[in-house]
C-alpha cells in the first residue's frame, strides 16, 4: 500500500531554476527552515523539531488505517503541509486532506487536467500574480486584479484554476507554510459584470476551498480601489467566511496610506506607489509554466475517493440562479 501511495510524490520541476522562489522539496524531506523560522514553528503552529517526522508518521498511519481508499500523496513534505495548516492536530489535520481531495472531486471543471498551459490566458491577461518579495513577515503576497477579467473573455472558473495552481505552488516552500501568504485585491475597473457573474454558488465553493479544503494560512485580504459595489460582492461572500477569516479582510479604499501600514512600500510596486519596480507579470507565469510537469503528475491522472465520503458543504447540490442569488444581484444594482 505504501509503495502505490509514494508513485504520486512530486518530481523535481524545473522551476527549482527561478532564484526569487524556492524550487519543490526533494523525494526525501530535509528541513530547510531557518532557525528563527524553526522558533516561530514551535511557538505558533506547536511544531517540534525533534517529533515531526514522528507527527508524520502518525498522520501516515491514520490515512493508512482510517481511509486505505483514499489515493493520496504520503511523503513527509506533503503530508507537513496539512499538520502545520492544523497546528499538529492529527484529526484535523486528517480532516484537511479529505476535505482537499474531496473539493477535487466535487469541481471536476476545476480540477480536470488542471495545469498550468490550460490557464496561460488567465496570466497574460494579468488577473493574478505573486510579488516578488515577501513582506517583513516573510509573507509572500498574491495580488489579484479582478477588473482585468470580462465575462466574455472566459468562463470565471479559469480564474479559480489559475488561483488554485498558484495556491498549490505557493505551499511548496517550508516558510510559506510557517509564515502563510497575504492577498492583495486591487478592484479598480470592477463593474456589474464581474460582480455579479460567480454569484454564491461558486463563491460559496471557493471559500470553502480556501478555508477548509487547501492547507495553506491566509494572514491578511488587503482590499484597495473597491467601488461602492463591493459592498454587494462582499454581502455575497461574507455568510461562508469564519469570523476569523471575516476579520482579516482590511479595506483600504483609494488612500494607499492605509495600505501601507500593512504591507511596506519596499515590496510593492509602482502601480501602488511601491518602490520595488514596476509590477511584473512574467516572473510568476513563467514560474508556473515552468512547473507543467509536475502539475501533469498531480493533477493530470485519474485521481479516485473510492471510499471517502464528501463533507456536506462541498456536495456539487443547488443552483447558481436561486432566489437568494437574485437578492444579492438587486442588492449590487443597489450599490451600484
Amino acid at each position: 500500500m505504501a509503495a502505490q501511495h509514494a508513485d504520486l510524490a512530486r518530481p523535481p520541476s524545473a522551476a527549482a531554476g527561478h532564484g526569487w522562489f524556492p524550487g519543490p522539496p526533494p523525494p526525501t524531506y530535509t528541513c530547510t527552515l531557518t532557525p528563527d523560522l524553526v522558533a516561530k514553528a514551535r511557538e505558533e503552529l506547536q511544531e517540534k523539531p525533534e517529533w515531526r517526522l514522528r507527527d508524520v508518521q502518525a498522520l501516515r498511519d491514520m490515512i493508512l488505517k482510517d481511509q486505505p481508499n483514499l489515493h493520496t500523496r504520503l511523503d513527509d513534505a506533503f503530508l507537513l503541509r496539512f499538520l502545520r495548516a492544523r497546528k499538529f492536530d492529527y484529526d484535523r489535520a486528517l480532516q484537511l486532506l479529505l476535505n482537499y481531495h474531496a473539493g477535487r472531486k466535487a469541481w471536476p471543471e476545476v480540477f480536470k487536467d488542471l495545469k498550468p498551459s490550460t490557464v496561460k490566458h488567465v496570466l497574460d491577461m494579468g488577473f493574478l500574480t505573486v510579488l516578488p518579495q515577501p513582506d517583513l513577515n516573510g509573507r509572500y503576497i498574491l495580488c489579484l486584479r479582478p477588473g482585468k477579467w470580462k465575462p466574455n473573455d472566459y468562463p470565471f472558473v479559469d480564474n479559480v484554476r489559475a488561483l488554485y495552481l498558484t495556491l498549490e505552488k505557493l505551499i511548496q516552500p517550508e516558510e510559506t507554510q510557517v509564515n502563510g501568504v497575504v492577498i492583495l485585491a486591487d478592484y479598480t475597473g470592477v463593474g456589474m459584470s464581474q460582480a455579479s457573474n460567480p454569484g454564491p454558488f461558486l463563491a460559496k465553493k471557493v471559500v470553502s476551498i480556501l478555508q477548509d479544503g487547501f492547507p495553506i494560512r491566509i494572514k491578511a485580504v488587503n482590499i484597495i480601489n473597491e467601488p461602492r459595489i463591493f459592498k454587494g460582492i462582499f454581502a455575497i461572500i461574507k455568510p461562508f467566511l469564519k469570523e476569523k477569516m471575516a476579520e482579516r479582510f482590511v479595506l483600504h479604499g483609494s488612500d494607499l496610506r492605509s495600505l501601507y501600514k500593512n504591507l511596506p512600500q519596499s515590496v510593492l510596486p509602482e502601480e501602488y506607489g511601491g518602490t520595488s519596480g514596476p509590477l511584473d507579470l512574467l516572473a510568476w507565469s513563467r514560474l508556473l509554466l515552468d512547473s507543467e510537469e509536475e502539475f501533469v503528475v498531480e493533477f493530470c491522472q485519474p485521481h479516485p475517493l473510492e471510499g471517502a465520503l464528501l463533507p456536506d458543504y462541498m456536495l456539487c447540490e443547488g443552483d447558481p440562479e436561486e432566489d437568494t442569488f437574485r437578492g444579492l444581484r438587486s442588492q449590487l444594482y443597489y450599490c451600484y
